[in-house]
């Protein structure tokens, strides 16, 4: 009977301890988080410098002036995998009308990357953020995830899920500089 009622002591105390555990990691999770400025349209863009699979490096400010559709992605995205070929098309018809992709991969391997990007032919410009610190500072959570930056350098639109080609036909013309 003792062993009874130590084992049932030892159990809810076992249950205790993760509940509070889950409740800690929760409460803390929610007071950094409030740390981070949640972007928002109208806000001015974070520039970044990050480097493309050919070496080249990125500078977000370098492009005012100009429309740029950032999208954050990843290789095992399957929404980012379907996006990327209307991308390109949208790519190949706004590119000289002033509008600009930059394709934000999260932390994944260069050859990783340059793989993928080559299988599916994609000629915009794709760079990683290997340390997620692009990632952080516009606080994207979900893949994909795109932002469209006008002229100016202000964030327009914050889309997040998957696009069709009309969608991102909209979104180009919408940033496409007057």
């Amino acid at each position: 009977m003792a062993t009874k009622k130590k084992n049932r002591f030892f159990m809810r105390t076992a249950i205790l301890l993760v509940l509070a555990g889950a409740i800690g990691f929760t409460l803390y999770n929610n007071a950094t988080k409030e740390n981070r400025e949640v972007l928002q349209v109208g806000d001015p863009a974070p520039d970044f410098k990050l480097t493309d699979l050919n070496g080249e490096e990125h500078q977000l400010s370098d492009y005012k002036g100009q429309g740029v559709f950032v999208n954050f992605w990843g290789t095992w995205c399957k929404p980012c995998e379907k996006e990327f070929p209307l991308m390109e098309r949208q790519y190949q018809v706004y590119k000289d009308q002033g509008v600009q992709i930059l394709a934000v991969n999260i932390a994944q391997s260069d050859f990783e990357v340059k793989q993928y990007a080559e299988q599916r032919d994609l000629t915009f410009p794709i760079v990683i953020d290997k340390n997620k610190s692009v990632m952080e500072a516009y606080n994207i959570i979900p893949l994909p995830t795109t932002l469209l930056v006008n002229a100016e350098g202000n964030i327009e639109k914050i889309i997040t899920g998957e696009m069709s080609e009309e969608d991102i036909q909209s979104y180009m013309e919408q940033i496409k500089p007057i």
